[in-house]
């Protein structure tokens, strides 16, 4: 006999399930567009340094791949997304020290913070404290870093910051509700799962990555 207490906690186990899946799924997408677009900017710039002909067509040369690339793979590979491409690269060049825990839109935010030492702060902060990208822009935006340096009292200024990150509504992503995940896809934003080849086949790409984002 089912009786309501062994149907909720069935549903209990399902739902766990279904979430567990959709963050393993989540994760694995966040590795492969970081690792992209970091080996898309390495490839963008290797190229603009390869003699003074690539660098006087630099000028030109993302708006030339943009073209090409969004009429293959959709508008996340347009001119703004290259440049932001590039510019990863520039700002980290070393893939390794690359954290894993975070996606492409928290790296697009820290390509605000134009110290080298401020933006790798930020970046092992946002990982360990698990930040989601508004509270990453928020304490950015706030200058976090630079008022702790500054602060003869930071426990004042750490519950401060915490103060302001619990007034966030603190929401899981999921795929259907990210345009820079569903543009890097080539999806459009119709909110339909109509991409499970396309997060296999991401999945095992992932598998197949070494040294960075593992």
């Amino acid at each position: 006999m089912v009786t309501a207490s062994s149907l909720d906690d069935l549903l209990g186990r399902l739902r766990a399930l279904i979430q567990d899946a959709r963050r393993q799924a989540l994760r694995a997408v966040d590795a492969v567009q970081v690792r992209t677009c970091w080996e898309a900017g390495r490839y963008i710039v290797e190229f603009e340094q390869g003699g003074a002909n690539h660098a006087e067509y630099g000028a030109r040369l993302l708006n030339r791949l943009a073209e090409r690339l969004t009429a293959d793979f959709g508008k996340g590979f347009d001119v703004s997304n290259l440049r932001y491409m590039r510019l990863f690269y520039q700002a980290f060049p070393k893939c390794d020290a690359l954290r894993h825990e975070l996606s492409w839109t928290h790296y697009r935010s820290l390509l605000r913070v134009e110290d080298a030492q401020a933006r790798a702060w930020y970046m092992n902060e946002a990982a360990i404290q698990n930040w989601n990208t508004r509270a990453l822009d928020r304490q950015i935006g706030t200058l976090y870093y630079e008022r702790l340096l500054a602060s003869k009292d930071r426990r004042l200024v750490r519950e401060e910051a915490e103060t302001n990150l619990s007034v966030l509504e603190a929401t899981p992503r999921e795929f259907v509700r990210d345009p820079v995940l569903l543009e890097f896809l080539g999806l459009p934003g119709t909110g339909k799962w109509d991409f499970g080849d396309r997060l296999l086949n991401l999945e095992t790409r992932r598998n197949g990555i070494s040294g960075c984002l593992s």
